[in-house]
């Protein structure tokens, strides 16, 4: 039996009929402002997950405590995620319950709170207190920006403003490269290396006074009058009907459902669980490909390819952090043109040729000479092939494809718990990196995250739709199609984009 769907005003199908009523990604300077003013949080994100490598030499020399214990040195690194792992958790319910611009202005108190504890630390115990308050602020922060973007966005450009908040993410870490070197120099370095992340904290919560909430959250509370005040000023006359006659359809298919909504349904209902599955497992795949092995513990590659000098590592660290922001550029075009599908696959065939060279460079390098030589310097065009392929596809898709694939009522939640999952194995890959590499050498652990890479392409593939231009309705659609196996061959990305609607319009009815 084959599944027919009437095509909602404001949907892909409708705007396919109505082109001028298409958005450029600049084309309204008010959701722009929104989308940037949002991704300070993801600013926030960057910088802490990148600062915190310069910041450790200098801490070491402030407590010797710190210096002799390895255990201390791994738990002030790693409480920070420890604290986003929770903050996730419950970013998803605080989301759904207070409002996306309430819990951005709750992550950045609680962060600017961890900035000034860190600061003012009098010792390493109390520095990791303020770790794990910036780390709640920064796994809020991770659910709430994609969300809050998505929800603000049209359907034709959401990829590209949801990836812009992986710009800042990215932008972040390339900051705090600069801000580390800035302040090498200065006296109670590390302290002003960790106390400067409170100021975007701050300014990101005077901006959010003047935020407006999400409309699609407000139709969701009843509040529609608000909700329609913020539409107008992201639609002309045109399309505002067509977007609040399309959130009316959506709300009145969420009062159907008549249910509470609880963590355990995502494990209930079918199409959440496959919804959710692919969601959590591309946060999954994007960690276990290894990016945050790379920007953590870049310099130290550098120096295990032979390149001892602490400063040519640092600069071509910085380098590699650099391509990631500018890659993430790259992916803000590709991802509303050749579809989340496409570019991830793309993304995940050049990583796996990136890291069988990195793996083959490593293999090779103890016949190289101690200065790095050839395969050294192979090892380094490893690293940036990595970063190249990686930043325009796997750095953005995971969180554009999160933020879109869930229904209103449980997009906070499962937003929140698939960024968890995307926390939990950022600490597994920081904790057992350098371990696994000392256990079964270099070469060997960047051929298991190759191998781990190519099962991610087979999980795409089977698991993950394409969604590029389609509307929330409109992706639902998709899961509950896979659910109840309405529609033969839905494993194919084209399929995908011809199955979800099937235009019927009044003219060709009657016709």
């Amino acid at each position: 039996m084959t599944l027919t769907i009437q095509t909602a005003p404001g949907s892909s199908g409708y705007l396919d009929m109505f082109p001028e009523r298409r958005m450029s990604y600049f084309g309204n300077s008010y959701i722009l402002g929104l989308t940037v003013t949002a991704g300070i949080g993801g600013l926030l994100f960057g910088y802490d997950t990148g600062v915190i490598s310069g910041a450790l030499l200098y801490i070491k020399d402030d407590f010797q405590v710190v210096k002799q214990s390895s255990f201390l040195q791994e738990t002030i690194v790693s409480m920070a995620i420890v604290g986003a792992m929770i903050g996730a958790a419950a970013g998803g319910w605080i989301n759904d319950y207070y409002g996306r611009k309430k819990a951005t202005m709750f992550a950045d108190v609680v962060f600017a709170a961890g900035a000034i504890v860190m600061a003012a630390a009098p010792d390493p115990y109390v520095l990791i207190s303020g770790r794990l308050l910036v780390g709640l602020g920064v796994g809020v922060a991770s659910v709430t920006a994609p969300v809050y973007i998505a929800e603000a966005s049209p359907s034709e450009v959401r990829g590209g403003l949801v990836s812009t908040n992986v710009l800042m993410i990215t932008g972040g870490q390339f900051l705090s490269y600069l801000v580390n070197s800035a302040f090498t120099q200065v006296p109670g370095t590390w302290r002003w290396m960790l106390g400067v992340s409170g100021f975007p904290a701050v300014i990101q919560f005077g901006l959010m006074l003047f935020m407006p909430e999400s409309p699609r959250w407000l139709f969701m509370k009843n509040r529609k009058a608000e909700a329609i005040q913020v539409l107008t000023k992201m639609y002309d006359i045109s399309r505002l009907e067509d977007e609040i006659d399309h959130l009316s359809a959506a709300e009145e298919e969420e009062k159907q459902r008549n249910r509470t909504v609880g963590y355990l349904d995502v494990f209930r209902s079918k199409e959440l669980r496959l919804a959710f599955i692919a969601g959590a497992g591309l946060q999954a795949f994007q960690q276990f490909t290894g990016i945050n092995t790379v920007m953590y513990y870049s310099p130290t590659i550098v120096q295990m390819a032979g390149f001892h000098s602490n400063q040519l590592a640092l600069f071509l660290s910085l380098i590699v952090a650099a391509m990631n922001a500018a890659g993430t550029v790259v992916g803000i075009y590709f991802i509303d043109h050749c579809g989340r599908k496409k570019l991830a696959l793309s993304s995940l065939f050049g990583v796996i040729i990136s890291l069988v060279i990195l793996s083959v460079s490593f293999f090779k390098q103890p016949d190289a000479p101690n200065d790095g030589g050839l395969y050294g310097w192979l090892a380094v065009l490893g690293l940036a092939l990595y970063i190249a392929f990686f930043a325009p596809g796997m750095g953005p898709v995971p969180w554009t494809v999160n933020s879109e694939i869930y229904p209103q009522q449980y997009r906070g939640i499962c937003g929140g718990m698939s960024a968890t999952v995307n926390w939990i194995s950022n600490l597994i890959v920081a904790q057992t990196f350098l371990s696994i590499a000392e256990a079964a050498g270099t070469g060997t652990t960047f051929l298991i995250l190759a191998g781990i890479a190519v099962l991610a392409v087979f999980f795409v593939i089977v698991f993950v739709p394409e969604t590029q231009g389609l509307t929330f309705s409109e992706v639902e659609q998709i899961w509950k199609e896979r659910a109840y196996g309405n529609v033969s061959g839905w494993g194919s990305s084209s399929d995908s984009n011809n199955v979800e609607e099937e235009v019927l319009l009044e003219q060709g009815s009657s016709s």
